[in-house]
Formats: C-alpha cells, structure tokens, sequence
C-alpha cells in the first residue's frame, strides 16, 4: 500500500494535478472514448498534456461540436462560440478537466 501511495504522490507532483484534477482527467479520457468512438484509444494512451485537435489526440471541428453537447449533458455546462477562453479550454485534456472541475453545475 505504501508503495501505490508513492506512486500516486510522485505522479501529482510530475503532472502538476491535483488528485481531483486527474480524477477529472480520468473520467473525460473514459467519455471522450466511448462518447467520440475514439475504438483505437485506450485512457492511458491520452496524454493530459498534449493538444486535444491536430497534433495531439487528433479531433476535428466535428468532434468539437459533440464534445460540446455531451459538456452540456453531463455537467450542465454551456460552451458559446463567442467565448474567449475556448482555445485555452480545449487546449488540451488537462484545461479541459480544470475548466470542467470549475464551472461545471452536475
């Protein structure tokens, strides 16, 4: 048991997340999988650090629109094109689970 609890301490401290905050990240990785079909992905192959569109894990215009509507569903959250902060929110999974973690209303 002690060795897990080193283990976790030393991947707070390496990611720079809190313990909710990759409980965030866990559970966005899980629904960005099931919810965007994403069949070649597994958790632990999603970087928190790495750009969500593009480079990173490779999402399109498409799959923003539907990750907006599941924020909705799911956390009662509403995402406006006319926001300022969505590119730095869907930077990467890491700003998006910081964003959810903070505004979410379920």
């Amino acid at each position: 048991m002690a060795v897990k609890l080193i283990g976790l301490a030393q991947l707070l401290y390496n990611s720079g997340f809190t313990e909710d905050g990759l409980s965030m990240i866990s559970e966005l990785k899980t629904l960005l999988i099931s919810e965007l079909n994403l069949e070649d992905i597994k958790p632990e192959d999603i970087d928190p650090n790495a750009p969500l569109f593009r480079d990173g894990l490779g999402l399109d215009s498409i799959d923003a629109l539907e990750l907006a509507v599941i924020l909705d569903k799911k956390y009662g959250i509403k995402i406006v094109s006319s926001d300022e902060r969505n590119n730095q929110t869907f930077s990467s999974l890491g700003a998006l689970a910081d964003f959810v973690s903070s505004n979410r209303t379920r």
